[in-house]
């Protein structure tokens, strides 16, 4: 699994290599208020929007997993006290006497 992890990272980092290759000296204008004008790199640009896209939901997904991480650890640890709290001290069951009654038989087999 590891390998087919690095593969697909290569690959995409390879992709992404050869966009800015092919497209480093590509310029984009950007109109912004009172007539500025912005000249980015296209890659730049494209990296920037992905960032501002990417980042907020990333941060919010590990706001969520550590929130849970801290919850199940709660609860495994209510849970450790419960049972730490219902643990018996002595044998609940006595054992039955080696000479003492016999269970009668599940099924009982008329004699003829």
């Amino acid at each position: 699994m590891r390998f087919l992890k690095v593969l697909f990272w290569l690959l995409l980092g390879g992709l992404f290599a050869a966009f800015v290759i092919y497209n480093g000296d590509e310029r984009v204008s950007i109109q912004l208020w009172g007539g500025l004008i912005a000249d980015f790199s296209l890659p730049l640009l494209l990296i920037l929007v992905f960032l501002a896209g990417f980042l907020p939901s990333l941060i919010a997904y590990q706001t969520l997993r550590w929130r849970m991480r801290a919850r199940f650890a709660g609860l495994e640890r209510a849970l450790a006290d419960l049972r730490a709290v219902s643990q018996p001290t002595g044998p609940v069951f006595e054992p039955l006497p080696a000479d003492g009654p016999q269970a009668p038989p599940l099924i009982s087999v008329p004699q003829s």
